[in-house]
């Protein structure tokens, strides 16, 4: 009988306080308890716009990779959501309204950079995002939509249409997860990635907390 923890459960076993902490970031805890406005809100999507652009664009050089690609699929894209939600939210001149806070653009750059290097980097950042876009996000699209008033226009960012099941996909991601033909030193550098993804979305939040605060102090 083997010992050998698979690797799904190692990331989820290593990063579990790095991704509580991410949750309870200040920003995201107030917004959930419907302590911040609509336009804070909506400077969230915008910081989400450019994380998603930079992952999206990675994952389409990445489907060339024979591992990267077995966990890019079209039915998590979310980026024409995003596109849809800020200009509903802001109006078609949207793109010329937001810019990446610096934490974000840290962000980004770390994705582009394994994006283009490094396929268990990119699956880091790819799992850490989508995998909790279909756990805690549905849960989260689920509270925006009853705290402003929205139907779908807004929130597609958090809608999964075409996953009927997204326990069962989480379920064959984490299996394919499990298969992948990496050694012992390659998933420690893919679970620290992991880590790394959780402490950069955790600065985002911190960011938006300290500029929305300043601006209304």
């Amino acid at each position: 009988m083997s010992n050998v923890t698979p690797l799904s459960a190692a990331i989820r076993a290593r990063s579990r306080d790095a991704h509580s902490s991410s949750e309870g970031a200040d920003f995201m805890s107030s917004l959930l308890k419907g302590e911040r406005t609509r336009d804070d809100y909506i400077s969230l999507v915008a910081q989400h716009y450019f994380i998603y652009r930079a992952l999206e664009g990675a994952a389409g050089r990445m489907r060339r990779d024979p591992v990267a690609s077995r966990f890019i699929s079209d039915k998590l894209t979310r980026l024409p959501a995003l596109e849809a939600d800020l200009a509903f939210l802001i109006g078609d001149d949207w793109r010329d309204r937001i810019a990446p806070l610096p934490a974000t653009a840290r962000y980004v750059a770390r994705i582009e950079q394994v994006g283009a290097t490094w396929a268990g980097g990119f699956v880091a950042h790819h799992y850490t995002r989508y995998l909790g876009d279909l756990s805690g996000g549905i849960h989260i699209g689920k509270v925006i939509r009853r705290q402003f008033g929205f139907e779908t226009n807004g929130i597609g960012f958090y809608l999964f249409g075409d996953i009927a099941d997204p326990a069962a996909f989480k379920d064959v991601y984490r299996d394919e997860l499990d298969a992948a033909p990496w050694d012992d030193a390659e998933k420690e550098r893919v679970i620290d990635e992991v880590l790394l993804a959780y402490r950069f979305n955790t600065e985002v939040f911190e960011e938006l907390a300290a500029e929305l605060d300043a601006r209304t102090a």
